[in-house]
């Protein structure tokens, strides 16, 4: 059974899912209107190390915060969780938004992090606004499976009615002024059909980073770890160490 725990700091909460036991410690961060459910299939597939799941303040069965969190106060938060509860480093993967804040996680608090996945990372300045956004993700789910769908459905009910003050916040951080600052190894993984972060944009973010390698997932859009996650889950544990 999983331990499921709940983590404050600097006046926001946070949940954790941890489940399994091993050397490596995966952290797996959702994206905007996320939460740690859709990170099912994953966790399955990452079954040679304890897996954490989170609920971000504000996402899945989190409380929401005072104010909406930036990308770098929901990174100093994670960070404080993996110094508090964690005492590892940890391989920290995130997804969509959740690649901002593993991004922010690797500049600002590198001795918490072994290394850090950034799944179809966002927020590809060629298209820093909201319309742009919103209209390469739903042209990406809607090639997607029932399930996927239903699934981000679920969890965009769940973000609540402050979901635009949310997008907001995303679309405020700007990724490629600190790429050159992540120190720490790092695998840019990308479904090969996404939508919402193109081939350059996640190439430019490889090549700009110190220790960074890009690695593509045929078949998959911008849900690889939601639809058939086996695929980027073999790619992470590799990079890992464990594969």
């Amino acid at each position: 059974m999983p331990e499921v725990e709940e983590f404050a700091h600097a006046g926001a909460t946070m949940i954790a899912e941890r489940r399994g036991s091993g050397r490596c410690v995966y952290v797996l961060v959702h994206g905007i209107g996320m939460g740690r459910t859709v990170f099912a299939d994953l966790t399955r597939h990452l079954g040679d190390g304890e897996v954490i799941a989170l609920d971000l303040p504000g996402y899945g069965e989190a409380p929401e915060p005072a104010r909406v969190l930036t990308i770098e106060r929901m990174a100093d938060l994670v960070a404080a969780y993996l110094r508090e509860r964690v005492g590892v480093p940890a391989v920290v993967v995130g997804h969509s938004m959740g690649a901002q804040i593993a991004l922010e996680i690797g500049v600002r608090h590198p001795s918490v992090v072994d290394r850090i996945v950034l799944v179809g990372p966002t927020v590809d300045p060629a298209a820093r606004t909201a319309p742009r956004q919103l209209w390469r993700l739903l042209r990406d789910i809607a090639v997607e499976s029932p399930r996927v769908i239903a699934a981000g459905a679920r969890e965009y009910v769940h973000a609540g009615p402050r979901i635009r003050a949310k997008f907001r916040a995303m679309l405020a951080h700007r990724p490629e002024d600190v790429l050159a600052q992540a120190r720490v190894p790092a695998l840019v993984l990308r479904g090969e059909d996404d939508l919402v972060a193109p081939r350059e944009w996640c190439l430019r973010i490889a090549e700009t980073m110190p220790d960074g390698r890009l690695a593509e997932v045929p078949g998959h859009g911008h849900e690889t770890m939601i639809r058939d996650a086996a695929p980027a889950a073999r790619l992470i544990r590799t990079f890992a160490g464990a594969g």
